[in-house]
């Protein structure tokens, strides 16, 4: 329970996890029994997820699916399904824990496509019933999928992630919208400059190549701090005034264009706040107008409309007195989890570590802990990376080299024997 603990509480590394039991326990003089090492407490937390996912579930029409692809190196996809019940929302009022989440399905795939999702979905089926709720993105093998499964489960509804959405509208927005991109690419020009002098404390942070409208808060709102900079040079140093103007003086163009950017963000910070911990349900589209300033500017109010028009079509799916999940920002805080759990394993394609985010998510007790090592053996962790994951990018690469190196050593023979 500790190592778990550690990794999944702490964010320790498996090796840090085993080297700071060793230290704690040493330097309590309580060093009665040997130190796992770092490889024995990955199979541990191997053993507990996989035990969490296979575990059976109840079967019942309330159950919600979380659904999300993570993408690792090269054609490899992995769809993750996690599920909780409606019965669970009720009274929550807060966003999603991981803890109360359950996992439904890991499923890496080389190939997916509309048709594969749909199978995978069935397959999903069988564990929980059909679900009266599908919440993801609109990534177009997902769509197709879960369309598909809607078809012929009508008792299920398709439900379109809050951030995903407020993110299109941004990007339909501001895609093609001159000033902003002057914005943005002055903005990264300028942290190419200051980033290696003392103004590097004043550098905006390194822009997203990918989900990029996700991101346009953090530009915002340190266009809006350089902006108060420039007014009142007294919050930053002294010394640093002058190269401030210098560097930074282009903004002072931008701030009333930063003002109108900030109030569209504070519509879509409003909404996504609000659906996250309330919800779609019958009425909270009239909730979510009264809290949403209106606004002089004609493209707030034309975001403001877009949003407003969501929301109502997305809680006209709820039943009366039924509260549907809105947002599936836990699956991405999991696959961040993932990926700094694998760090550098993540340039290498998925491995057994993917069974991890079963271990990650719903409670994890001591009673838990010990039904997952007595039931599930190492060989049983073993047997499915081989059925699911098949060759590794990792292994196909080690292949490789080995037969490089093969070649390297039968060339140099040839030359000595020469």
């Amino acid at each position: 329970m500790l190592f778990v603990s550690l990794v999944l509480s702490a964010a320790a590394s498996l090796r840090c996890a085993s080297q700071s039991m060793g230290i704690v326990f040493n330097s309590l003089g309580r060093m009665m029994f040997p130190i796992p090492r770092w490889n024995t407490g990955r199979l541990w937390l191997l053993r507990l997820g996989l035990y969490k996912l296979i575990r059976i579930k109840p079967q019942a029409d309330d159950w919600v699916w979380i659904i999300d692809h993570s993408i690792q190196i090269g054609v490899e996809k992995c769809l993750v399904i996690l599920g909780l019940r409606l019965s669970q929302l009720q009274g929550m009022a807060r966003g999603l824990r991981h803890q109360d989440l359950e996992p439904i399905e890991i499923l890496p795939v080389k190939k997916s496509n509309g048709e594969i999702v749909f199978e995978q979905l069935q397959r999903a089926a069988e564990k929980t019933g059909v679900p009266r709720e599908i919440i993801s993105d609109y990534g177009t093998d997902l769509k197709k999928g879960i369309e598909q499964f809607c078809q012929q489960h009508s008792e299920t509804c398709y439900v379109y992630d809050v951030k995903h959405k407020t993110a299109v509208i941004l990007k339909h927005e501001f895609e093609h919208d001159e000033t902003w991109n002057e914005f943005n690419r002055l903005a990264c020009q300028t942290r190419k400059k200051v980033l290696q002098t003392p103004l590097a404390y004043l550098a905006p942070l390194n822009p997203r190549v990918k989900s990029r409208y996700m991101n346009m808060e953090h530009l915002v709102r340190w266009g809006e701090r350089i902006s108060a900079l420039l007014i009142n040079p007294g919050m930053g140093t002294e010394r640093d005034g002058p190269k401030v103007m210098e560097q930074f003086g282009w903004i002072k163009g931008f701030q009333s264009t930063i003002e109108q950017w900030s109030g569209i963000l504070k519509l879509m910070t409003i909404t996504e706040e609000f659906i996250r911990t309330h919800g779609f349900y019958r009425g909270c589209r009239e909730a979510l107008e009264k809290r949403l300033p209106l606004s002089h500017s004609e493209r707030a109010e034309k975001i403001r409309k877009q949003i407003l028009e969501f929301v109502n079509h997305e809680s006209s799916k709820a039943h009366p007195g039924e509260c549907l999940l809105g947002s599936s920002e836990v699956i991405e805080s999991v696959f961040g989890k993932l990926k700094r759990m694998e760090q550098n394993q993540s340039t290498s394609g998925f491995t057994g570590l993917v069974l991890s985010v079963g271990a990650m998510v719903s409670t994890t007790t001591k009673e838990v802990m010990q039904r997952a090592l007595e039931t599930v053996p190492t060989k049983k962790v073993h047997s499915w990376c081989r059925e699911t994951l098949g060759q590794s990018l990792q292994s196909n690469r080690n292949k490789f080299m080995r037969r490089n190196l093969d070649l390297e050593q039968n060339w140099n023979q040839s030359a000595v024997a020469a």
